[in-house]
């Protein structure tokens, strides 16, 4: 009877696994995701107010979440919709579409909002709908200027067309050094 080796038999370990990923990582070559960051393409988050379709850039949305718990401020204007505990710091969580439009948003199971960065600490708006990232390039460019109506003019100041849509590209830190927006009491 042939006694089997135990080297035969034996398992890679969690440290050899892991050896094994870093390797392959190493060796894989960057595909067409990285080339984003290439002259003439610019990314941002796509998301829904109303009826409009915007994108703002990385830079400015800190992280996007789950609508958390609102507690409602007494004294303070009807698109602010009161202030949140998010891993232990309080945002204040702003209605945006009340803000631009005078129109609630429609808060429902899966309610996104976006945490952005402002003087001060940042801020929680709420959007319709989060379409994810985006990537345009200079060819993708529109001409804006011309469906821009209200308030949302102040702060869009471009706009790409993909596939039939416009994304305005909408500039939230534009949005946070606004004077109505940095009051939010009544």
């Amino acid at each position: 009877m042939a006694k089997h080796s135990s080297s035969q038999n034996k398992r890679p370990g969690p440290f050899e696994v892991l050896l094994d990923y870093e390797q392959r990582s190493l060796a894989h070559e960057a595909g067409r995701p990285e080339m984003v960051e290439a002259p003439g393409h610019w990314r941002g988050v796509g998301f829904r107010l109303g009826k409009r379709r915007l994108v703002s850039s990385f830079d400015e949305v800190v992280e996007i979440l789950p609508l958390p718990p609102v507690t409602p401020v007494p004294g303070a204007q009807n698109w602010m919709m009161g202030v949140a505990n998010v891993r232990g710091s309080l945002l204040p969580v702003v209605d945006l579409k009340m803000f631009l439009e005078g129109e609630r948003t429609v808060v429902h199971e899966g309610q996104r909002v976006l945490v952005v960065r402002q003087a001060g600490g940042n801020v929680a708006v709420t959007i319709d709908e989060l379409f994810g990232q985006r990537t345009f390039n200079d060819s993708h460019r529109a001409d804006s200027a011309g469906d821009i109506e209200g308030r949302y003019g102040h702060f869009i100041g471009q706009a790409y067309q993909l596939a039939d849509q416009t994304w305005g590209v909408f500039s939230m830190s534009l949005l946070t050094r606004t004077p109505e927006f940095r009051q939010a009491t009544a």
